[in-house]
């Protein structure tokens, strides 16, 4: 059984820092799949900010050690902001307020993982995909109908709260997969290997 890692970095990075608060060490996250999950090949695919050296160097490193890492310049896009209305109980007038949703960062490198994950996909192969996004629902799909024994989803499936409204990074259509494909779609929770990936932070 040949197996092989596909990991969205931004994605996976904003579902551990976000909702999980810890940074991901990429390389103790490359040395468990070899190691620990027995993967034949570990591929990054990854947006860097103009300017961004260490983390520039940090993949540049990755890539001279032998894995696959295809990377993109980083664009920023604001998300929606949200509406939550209260009434008050006592004047029974409506109060609205505006809650910031941030910024997300895209690197789009969605294309080229889908197209090397297909390009792996056969009888006799595993998949380990780190990402929370539903874009990749139909990629999962293809690969499955190409032969893949399984398909294996690391993310956080988990909600929070922030100023009354639910967030999750966690795409429902993967939800779904996971919930109808019991057999062959398998998920895991970062938070299951955070002892071997996560980041060290230096001590003062």
């Amino acid at each position: 059984m040949k197996r092989y890692a596909f990991i969205d970095v931004l994605n996976t990075e904003n579902s551990a820092e976000q909702m999980l608060g810890f940074s991901i060490n990429w390389r103790r996250l490359a040395d468990y799949l070899m190691n620990k999950r027995s993967c034949s090949e570990v591929s990054f695919y990854t947006g860097i900010d103009n300017g961004d050296v260490e983390t520039a160097n940090e993949f540049e490193s990755l890539k001279n050690d032998g894995y696959t890492v295809k990377s993109k310049p980083i664009f920023a896009y604001k998300n929606k902001d949200k509406k939550i209305s209260k009434r008050c109980v006592r004047c029974k007038e409506e109060n609205v307020f505006i809650v910031d949703m941030g910024y997300k960062k895209k690197s789009n490198c969605d294309v080229e993982l889908s197209i090397d994950a297909i390009e792996k996909s056969a009888p006799g192969v595993e998949l380990m995909l780190f990402t929370g996004d539903g874009d990749f629902e139909y990629l999962i799909i293809k690969a499955l109908e190409k032969g893949v024994e399984r398909v294996y989803i690391f993310s956080y499936s988990g909600k929070d709260s922030k100023a009354g409204i639910t967030i999750s990074r966690f795409s429902t259509k993967l939800r779904n997969l996971i919930a109808v494909d019991t057999k062959r779609v398998f998920y895991t929770s970062l938070l299951d290997i955070k002892h071997a990936i996560k980041k060290e932070l230096p001590t003062t």
